[in-house]
């Protein structure tokens, strides 16, 4: 081998996890991702015999039939034997790890020597660097068994493959966030809880997020390898986040946000690696103030807000990039819940954006709904509400008010979702919407002789039933309980809670929150058609009023205790006045 054959040779990297390169790569993502492959020792053997064989079939048709037929006799046998002995190889157990991270450990440090010895002069440590990449590959079988983990941790070995992410030659790198991908692939994690901590532990004592992501920083996309290499990379911050939640904020602050938001908005094609990255940076958002904070203070509103501004007139084009499109909704909304992004928000002209996606029926519509619904709940969304009117929303909010869309089910949203969205931003409006803005909204329930009334009341007859026949339901199972002799607990009642918010309770709330707010806004009008409709259809003030009493006493999670009893007592007020 001559020295350009040696500085153009890439070694076998092993089994990676299947990627498509383009679009559609997330199609089969969750088969994919850490499935693991155990290196056989042979295997570079086996190749070579495969080749052979491929070989003689293909190139060598002037040799007689008998001699042909020989030779694959041979081969074949060799293949067989090859078959044959690959079970019989070391079990592995603690003492073949010790052996193998040994073996691992000298490798490296003898590859460290040479390069340092002849930096210029890759001959000389070319055949040290195919040796560390083998056995790398080996230690794959570790990832079989996660008991054996604190061995990588007391042997040192975690520390050493940390060290090789920095290595010059990429494809070492590589060979180590394939390794990692494995060993802190979730299933295996969940086998052994005991390893799996020590192993995390080790990690992120070497600041495990700050070295990959200065590895990515270093790839080059437009070589497969290299991009596979980012994609195992994002794996192993999943797996770490999904077995250790609380390591997001650590992680997004070693620059993993960062690098996040500039690939994200890079202009290349559209790849599994952008999905990929629109999923990170939304698990990194889910209930974390610090990392909301940290990606408004690096602009990721405007990130986001500019990704999503292509879908405005577009539907995605294949089930990945619409998956990309939500991962990046449910982002921005996870953003919102932070007080001061509403502002960034705002000044970023995110509300004019929601709108013209609401106006424009494409896919983005849903989930444009459920953005504006975030960004104006509360006292915090006092300001977005003003301009939601000014930027005449509510030309856009009150016919998806009087009617629900029938494309909704190719975005996968349900009926009751979209009604409670539409009616969170009207019930938004009314609590936050001050003097010229709130006279605008009310003067839309008496337009074209209170239709709007009437579709408020046809809304809450349909989820009062649906939440009477949970209530019938609940009370049943409640009764069947008590006859067992079994303990109704906190937990227990929690759980019965939760199902009739599922059954249609909230939006009930809301809608009787607006009834109840617009009789209270000096219009006499509004006032006697809700009360026309309500007795018309043998409906009752009382459920109203115990339906807002339930409301105030679960409102304002996270307020404080000052807002909490201010809200209650106005809530009170005006269901008193109904």
């Amino acid at each position: 081998m001559d020295v350009g054959e040696l500085l153009s040779y890439q070694p076998d990297r092993g089994a990676k996890r299947p990627r498509q390169d383009d679009g559609g790569a997330a199609g089969g993502e969750e088969d994919s991702r850490g499935g693991k492959q155990q290196k056989g020792l042979g295997a570079r053997e086996l190749a070579r015999y495969r080749e052979v064989a491929a070989g003689i079939e293909g190139g060598l048709e002037m040799r007689e039939t008998e001699e042909l037929t020989g030779d694959k006799k041979k081969i074949l046998e060799k293949l067989m034997d090859q078959d044959e002995e690959e079970p019989e190889a070391e079990p592995v157990d603690e003492s073949s790890v010790k052996k193998m991270i040994l073996t691992f450990e000298k490798r490296s440090y003898k590859n460290q020597e040479l390069r340092i010895k002849f930096p210029d002069n890759p001959e000389k440590f070319m055949e040290s660097e195919l040796d560390l990449n083998d056995i790398i590959q080996e230690m794959h079988v570790i990832a079989t068994m996660p008991d054996l983990y604190h061995l990588l941790v007391e042997l040192n070995a975690v520390h050493s493959l940390l060290g090789l992410l920095s290595h010059e030659n990429t494809d070492v790198a590589i060979a180590v966030v394939d390794l990692l991908q494995e060993l802190t692939d979730i299933d295996t994690l969940h086998e052994s809880e005991e390893g799996a901590e020590v192993l995390i532990d080790a990690l992120l004592e070497g600041q495990v997020v700050a070295l990959l992501v200065q590895n990515m920083e270093r790839l080059d996309e437009q070589v497969k390898e290299e991009a596979d290499g980012i994609y195992n990379t994002l794996a192993i911050i999943e797996n770490m986040a999904e077995f250790r939640p609380g390591l997001c904020a650590e992680a997004a602050q070693q620059g993993l946000m960062q690098w996040l938001l500039k690939r994200i908005k890079a202009k290349m094609p559209f790849d599994a690696n952008k999905l990929y990255c629109s999923e990170i940076l939304a698990i990194l958002l889910q209930n974390n103030d610090n990392t909301r904070e940290l990606l408004g203070e690096m602009d990721g509103i405007d990130v986001l807000l500019q990704q999503l501004s292509v879908f405005k007139r577009h539907n995605p084009s294949t089930a990945e990039e619409q998956e990309m499109m939500e991962n990046l909704f449910d982002a921005l909304c996870s953003c919102l819940m932070l007080a001061s992004n509403r502002d960034r928000f705002l000044r970023g002209e995110g509300l004019q954006l929601m709108n013209l996606m609401l106006r424009e029926k494409k896919m983005s519509r849903t989930s444009a709904l459920k953005v504006l619904d975030h960004g104006m709940i509360g006292p915090e969304g006092a300001d977005n509400c003003h301009k939601f009117v000014d930027i005449l929303g509510l030309r856009t909010i009150f016919p998806l008010f009087m009617k629900t869309p029938k494309k909704m089910k190719k975005t996968g949203a349900s009926e009751k979702e979209h009604e409670e969205h539409v009616c969170s931003i009207i019930a938004s409006m009314l609590r936050n919407l001050k003097s010229q803005q709130r006279s605008r909204l009310l003067n839309k329930f008496t337009e074209n002789d209170c239709e709007k009334v009437d579709r408020l009341m046809e809304l809450h007859f349909k989820y009062l039933e649906a939440v009477q026949q949970a209530d019938k339901r609940i009370e049943g199972e409640k009764h069947e309980m008590v006859r067992r002799g079994e303990i109704l607990d906190d937990s227990m009642e929690d759980e019965f809670y939760l199902r009739r918010l599922d059954a249609g309770l909230f939006v009930l709330q809301l809608i009787c929150y607006i009834m109840v707010e617009i009789s209270n806004s000096g219009i006499s009008q509004l006032q006697q058609r809700v009360h026309q409709i309500l007795n018309l259809r043998g409906g009752s003030v009382k459920v109203v009023r115990h339906i807002m009493r339930e409301y105030a006493e679960s409102i304002g999670d996270g307020k404080s205790d000052e807002y909490k009893e201010a809200e209650r007592k106005r809530i009170m007020d005006l269901a008193d006045n109904f």
